[in-house]
């Protein structure tokens, strides 16, 4: 046990000493031109450019093409008739959370910011971009009906927490339906222990999210106007959690929602038209095919499994049909993690819709890109190589979409933050050259 314990230490203390080397590194960073040619460049919405070539300048995308002008000083980088892919986006992420996913004391918990848990030397970060992912969206757990407040960051592992955080990416926040929420206030004979019980808890929380708004306007109208009520008009009391329901209710956060069965999508989307709120997408939502038709019309996309069935009641009707399925009738599908291990090889969980279902190479591309960013919001800032998005490029050893892909670079910004060539497993931040 003592020997354990001192190899635990001994472990973290290198991690430690590698995370602080990278962040100084990452610090001193300058953008430069940077030009990766004789790539196979996969641009996700575009189709393919053999023998292509990229030019990156001040970390953004400057020119794509068999051919790019750039400045004779650029850095060039061969990749050697290699893929080279857009960075892998997860959009649906519980790493760097620790124990902290879930403040499961209520049902209603808005005001929860995941930005206040995320542990930004969670090793799983590092792990992920080792698998090429370059965004995540770090969401709430499911224990509640309405859940905390996601944040979503950029794995430039070995920066400081700030640094990691992607700027000015829109706000999510996490609802949740089904067993989980029935299952965790049910088992102590607290409301919510029902479907019925889930939805009443979630409609009651909006409709005094409603007053609460309704006196706020009122409050702000009559000191607008200044008339002689206004002197008296005492502002009603800030309350954090009606104010994070406020901001769902007036549009400024996308709603996330951890769903599987087809009736409780449906009865989410006709609450969200009910109160007028941004519904995004459903998490999981293995049933998605039975109603694809709905979701693509109400522009609701879906997280999901590649092939994960049966290991509860609601999972029990999932088919490794339902992303193809789903996106055939126009639904924005991807294909997300929920896990340590899955977010390591999200590329071949995304191979896995070429076999079920006959997906194109570049839709099952998309469904670990582009579409996961539109998720989240940040669709016009990465998931394809375009030109003004950020330079965040994963080089490949093998073809991607397949068990024998592993990425030999990844940039994020249009830096190198994870080299398999390196020593030490390639975890110090550098830039090509030095």
């Amino acid at each position: 046990m003592q020997w354990m314990s001192i190899k635990k230490v001994a472990l973290h203390l290198a991690w430690m000493t590698i995370a602080l080397s990278s962040a100084s590194l990452g610090q001193s960073a300058v953008h430069r031109d940077v030009v990766i040619k004789n790539a196979i460049v996969m641009t996700a919405t575009h189709g393919n450019i053999q023998n292509g070539s990229v030019y990156i300048k001040d970390g953004k995308i400057a020119a794509l093409g068999e051919n790019v002008n750039a400045p004779s000083d650029a850095t060039v980088i061969d990749a050697g008739g290699k893929y080279l892919t857009p960075g892998i986006v997860d959009s649906h992420s519980h790493i760097a959370l620790d124990d902290d996913v879930n403040e499961a004391t209520s049902p209603v918990t808005p005001h929860m910011m995941m930005r206040d848990a995320f542990d930004y030397q969670d090793k799983a970060i590092y792990r992920a971009l080792a698998g090429g992912v370059t965004t995540s969206l770090l969401l709430h757990g499911s224990a509640n009906m309405i859940g905390g407040q996601a944040v979503v960051i950029k794995h430039k592992y070995g920066l400081t927490r700030d640094e990691m955080l992607f700027p000015n990416a829109p706000g999510s926040i996490k609802f949740a339906s089904g067993e989980n929420p029935k299952r965790v206030y049910g088992g102590r004979d607290q409301l919510p222990s029902t479907r019925m019980g889930n939805f009443a808890v979630q409609r009651q929380a909006l409709v005094e999210a409603q007053d609460y708004m309704r006196e706020w306007d009122s409050y702000n109208q009559k000191v607008k106007r200044g008339d002689k009520d206004s002197k008296d008009a005492t502002p009603p009391k800030h309350d954090l959690k009606l104010e994070a329901l406020a901001d769902v209710l007036r549009g400024k956060l996308f709603v996330q929602i951890h769903c599987y069965r087809a009736d409780e999508m449906l009865t989410e989307i006709a609450m969200a038209k009910e109160f007028g709120y941004k519904l995004r997408a459903f998490h999981h939502a293995l049933e998605a095919y039975k109603i694809a038709d709905q979701l693509a019309a109400n522009n609701v996309g879906i997280a999901t499994f590649a092939d994960w069935w049966g290991y509860k009641q609601e999972a029990w009707d999932a088919i490794p049909w339902n992303a193809v399925l789903a996106m055939r009738k126009g639904v924005k599908v991807a294909i997300k993690s929920d896990s340590e291990d899955y977010t390591r090889r999200l590329n071949q969980e995304a191979a896995k819709t070429i076999r079920y279902g006959g997906a194109t190479e570049e839709e099952a591309l998309k469904m670990i890109t582009i579409n996961p960013a539109w998720i989240i919001g940040v669709e016009d800032r990465v998931g394809s190589i375009e030109v003004g998005k950020d330079a965040d490029l994963v080089i490949w050893d093998g073809y991607p979409l397949s068990s024998y892909g592993v990425p030999g670079k990844v940039f994020i910004d249009g830096e190198v933050y994870f080299d398999r060539a390196l020593p030490g497993l390639g975890m110090t931040h550098y830039k090509e050259g030095e």
